[in-house]
């Protein structure tokens, strides 16, 4: 019977400390910097640079240089609007949400706005 009450008393601790647990969530130190994502597109592995300084990002991917504004929604979530979109697709908003991070990366989620359909992946500091 003790060694039963033990046990029942060592699961109740364990399963309150687990649920105590946050994920490092330090979002204000990646809101400006110089950062690389690397995602994979057709089977092919890719690697976008960007710069990102107050509302300002400028991309370079595969030779290319593209500028979007940011607005940012609260210290984990902004919106990434492109400033020349050059057809429809990239007349379109996206929505990034900051998940966690670490001393020089932040693992995040996005999609269009008014889409649903997620996506993961983790921007690495590169400045």
């Amino acid at each position: 019977m003790v060694m039963y009450i033990k046990t029942s008393i060592s699961i109740v601790v364990l399963i309150l400390l687990s649920s105590c647990y946050q994920p490092q969530r330090d979002c204000k130190a990646f809101k400006d910097g110089e950062f690389s994502f690397t995602s994979t597109i057709d089977e092919k592995e890719v690697t976008t640079t960007f710069v990102r300084k107050g509302e300002l990002e400028i991309d370079y991917f595969e030779g290319k240089i593209d500028s979007s504004s940011i607005r940012w929604i609260n210290d984990c979530e902004y919106i990434v609007k492109k400033l020349r979109p050059r057809n429809k697709a990239e007349e379109k908003s996206v929505h990034i949400k900051i998940l966690t991070t670490t001393d020089n990366s932040y693992t995040f989620e996005y999609n269009l706005v008014g889409d649903n359909n997620k996506s993961k992946g983790i921007a690495i500091k590169i400045n």
